[in-house]
């Protein structure tokens, strides 16, 4: 559970060179030798379900009454294109047209670059540095008889490319994509759940290493930093390795006054990884050394909220349910109530696949029903500010028969990772 800015700062903190320490050599020099890659039987997206995908949202949009859609680089134009591409001040978009083959247009002098990860048939259109490039999405949006039927927006688009759409455009009604960008990419297909179980493999695996490796007097970097290398050494490409300690804990995206492990300190992590795209996301939290008979109360007590999710995570509940039914709980357990402290301070949990945080949100008020293939977080930490946290996470995905884990949560504080 990290908003992106974290998680940035977080992979950034990693990266940099350790302190070597007297009785810290391993953090300095990890020994991943007993380690192998676990991703290479992982299946990458094929050209059959990008066709699907492609089919789908083509009917999403007769239902809809939408004409087209534009989307940015990102997460979603890689779900529909394959192409990967930064968003800078050059537009490259691509257009997913109701009928037929959709359209990238991109700068003239990026075409041979944006056409290597291209993995479905499409037109591609250019623009030169003196032209706009909106005119020339409309100028597909013309030629295939879209410019006066709703234009859908893809919710992360920039507002530039709006703006510019609409200037060249005047007349067209320009609307909101979720309907069809969500509607494909909030229901997961077996290939995807394939990839997020490998992706979270790998995280499991990175923590089984690492847990008997942290020691006392290791900051939260040095542990994080560990915890990056054996992704990587099992495959995975680290997305974020967030370790917090002690009072640390007690926020869910920590402090920045640095804390060492030390005897009775509570550690809380949460790791994900990406594997052909997609993301894993799993906290666990332990106490290094012996554990007070509070942070035992409070860790079995998030193992209890997690159960509690679950249980309420049936086909047709509505998201906010889930989080409402946590709620319950914990207060009457004498937490919160609501977002107060101590008690649950944020959602229950979040949609994840090609992005860490996709929707919908397990969160107070969110009605949109839980369906087959929806994956989501579970993880109703506990935080009591000055003393500590508790946050165990494990992401599950909906089936006909229930919710189904990624990750197997753990039983106990003795046995933490599970």
């Amino acid at each position: 559970m990290q908003t992106l800015m974290s998680r940035r700062a977080l992979i950034a903190a990693a990266a940099l060179p350790l302190l070597v320490r007297p009785g810290l050599l391993r953090a300095a020099e990890p020994d991943l030798s007993a380690l192998r890659d676990i991703t290479t039987g992982a299946v990458p997206i094929d050209a059959a379900e990008r066709a699907r995908r492609l089919s789908r949202a083509q009917g999403l949009m007769k239902a809809n009454g939408i004409g087209a859609v534009l989307i940015e680089p990102g997460s979603s134009m890689v779900y529909f294109t394959g192409v990967r591409w930064g968003r800078s001040e050059r537009l490259t978009a691509a257009i997913l047209p109701v009928d037929g083959e959709p359209c990238i247009v991109t700068p003239f002098f990026e075409e041979p670059s944006v056409r290597e990860t291209l993995s479905v048939p499409a037109e591609v259109r250019v623009w030169q540095e003196d032209q706009n490039p909106l005119a020339v999405v409309a100028g597909f949006l013309r030629d295939r008889k879209l410019a006066n039927r709703p234009i859908g927006i893809e919710e992360t688009a920039r507002f530039f490319a709006f703006d510019g759409l609409q200037r060249v455009l005047p007349d067209a009604r320009l609307v909101s994509a979720n309907p069809v960008v969500r509607g494909c990419r909030m229901i997961k297909t077996p290939a995807e759940i394939a990839l997020m179980q490998v992706a979270t493999d790998v995280t499991m695996a990175a923590y089984r290493w690492l847990h008997p490796r942290v020691e006392a007097g290791m900051t939260g970097a040095e542990i994080g930093a560990l915890m990056s290398a054996a992704t990587r050494k099992l495959g995975g490409a680290p997305e974020f390795s967030m370790a917090l300690i002690g009072e640390a804990s007690a926020y869910p995206h920590g402090s920045k006054q640095v804390h060492r492990v030390a005897d009775g300190q509570v550690v809380l992590m949460d790791c994900g990884c990406t594997v052909q795209g997609y993301q894993s996301d799993v906290s666990r939290s332990w106490v290094h050394g012996t554990a007070t008979a509070e942070q035992r109360k409070v860790w079995d007590m998030v193992a209890k909220g997690q159960q509690v999710a679950r249980g309420a995570a049936r086909i047709g509940a509505p998201a906010g349910s889930i989080d409402d039914a946590v709620r319950r709980f914990y207060t009457a357990q004498g937490y919160g109530p609501d977002y107060r402290l101590p008690g649950l301070s944020h959602r229950t949990g979040h949609g994840i696949g090609m992005d860490g945080h996709e929707p919908v949100n397990l969160v107070r008020g969110e009605a949109t029903p839980l369906a087959p293939g929806m994956c989501f977080s579970n993880e109703p930490g506990l935080y009591l500010p000055g003393k500590f946290g508790i946050r165990l996470e494990d992401c599950f995905h909906i089936t006909e028969a229930g919710p189904a884990w990624f990750s197997t949560p753990p039983r106990s504080i003795d046995a933490p990772i599970g």
